[in-house]
């Protein structure tokens, strides 16, 4: 089903979302960072960029997560977790790349050896919004994995940007609870034309050549390589690449307690850590910034297909977009498959 979604009636559709469910959208923070969060105002939804600098995980997988509390009272211990999600809630604006990476995200979270019901729960009790991209960015790569710039799959409603107006494609059987809402209207002929031409458009502008096929076993062979020992030197490990990556999942818990209380806590990780291999011992088997380098994209090219059958990127272009030292992973892929 399609249905026609006027401008000017945008933001009281944003409104009726917020008033009907816990709204994530893109905005930017007072530092300038573009990220998704929860809305609560029409205004402050942010469509102009591509991709949030942080990715949509965030809303699945936040950074920071308290898993549960407790309190000692009266010598018994009452503890509270945070699993359950109390609103259903809808993310608007996300695009293709980042949903598909939602779905890798998923493979490692939902069962085959391990259940994360706080990422579950999350994304049962979410519908998603996703947006076409236009215009997309250099350093964009999604069609090389297998994605593309108007990829529908994983998106409840699609909505295409017309101009004055959003296409807007009801996808799945959570999508048709919106196929009566008052602001969207019956479409024509000539906008879905118009929305085809920008699909081709859109198509031919993401980088389709970069050799992710096969590359797995390649990388096979590579695990000892001396091709290791160079292509670490640029980077410093700072893990920019990994906390922006949308299909990165590494994180450490803690307990944090004052008097009688405390609370578990979920946190970010990153394999280019010196400190997340380091064992009591004082050993490390990842010392250098060679071996978390290969850790990296053995990973996402070896590692993750053999288990899950599909790399685990998107071809989002962040880490390349905000590593500070230039670290290109195409060029990286590019290398490899060229022995």
């Amino acid at each position: 089903m399609k249905f026609k979604l006027e401008k000017r009636d945008f933001k009281p559709f944003l409104q009726s979302l917020i008033d009907g469910y816990d709204l994530y959208a893109p905005v930017h923070l007072a530092e300038g960072v573009p990220v998704y969060r929860k809305m609560g105002r029409p205004d402050e939804v942010d469509l102009s960029l591509l991709n949030p600098q942080k990715s949509l995980k965030e809303v699945f997988f936040p950074q920071d997560e308290v898993m549960f509390r407790y309190e000692k009272v009266d010598q018994e211990t009452q503890m509270v977790s945070t699993e359950e999600v109390k609103r259903e809630r809808v993310v608007l604006g996300a695009r293709p790349c980042d949903i598909e990476a939602i779905s890798i995200i998923e493979e490692v979270f939902s069962g085959r050896e391990y259940t994360d019901i706080y990422f579950l729960n999350k994304r049962k009790a979410t519908m998603i919004i996703g947006m076409a991209c236009h215009q997309p960015l250099p350093t964009c790569f999604c069609s090389s994995t297998g994605g593309g710039p108007f990829v529908r799959k994983g998106s409840d409603l699609f909505l295409i940007d017309l101009g004055e107006a959003y296409l807007v494609e009801i996808l799945t059987e959570k999508g048709e609870a919106f196929k009566k809402n008052k602001f969207f209207k019956k479409t024509s002929a000539k906008n879905l034309q118009l929305a085809k031409e920008l699909e081709e458009k859109a198509s031919k502008k993401t980088d389709s050549t970069i050799p992710v096929k096969g590359i797995d076993q390649k990388l096979d062979q590579w695990v000892e390589s001396p091709f290791w020992d160079r292509v670490h030197e640029k980077c410093i490990s700072c893990r920019v690449c990994t906390y922006l990556c949308p299909t990165c999942h590494c994180f450490d818990i803690m307990d944090e307690a004052l008097n009688e209380k405390g609370q578990r806590v979920r946190n970010w990780d990153s394999c280019l850590s010196e400190f997340y291999t380091l064992e009591t011992s004082g050993h490390n088997p990842r010392a250098t910034c060679r071996e978390r380098t290969r850790q990296r994209l053995m990973h996402k090219f070896n590692y993750f297909p053999k288990v899950f059958d599909r790399i685990a990127c998107v071809g989002c272009g962040r880490c390349i977009l905000y590593c500070p030292v230039n670290f290109d992973i195409r060029e990286v892929i590019k290398e490899i498959n060229a022995k």
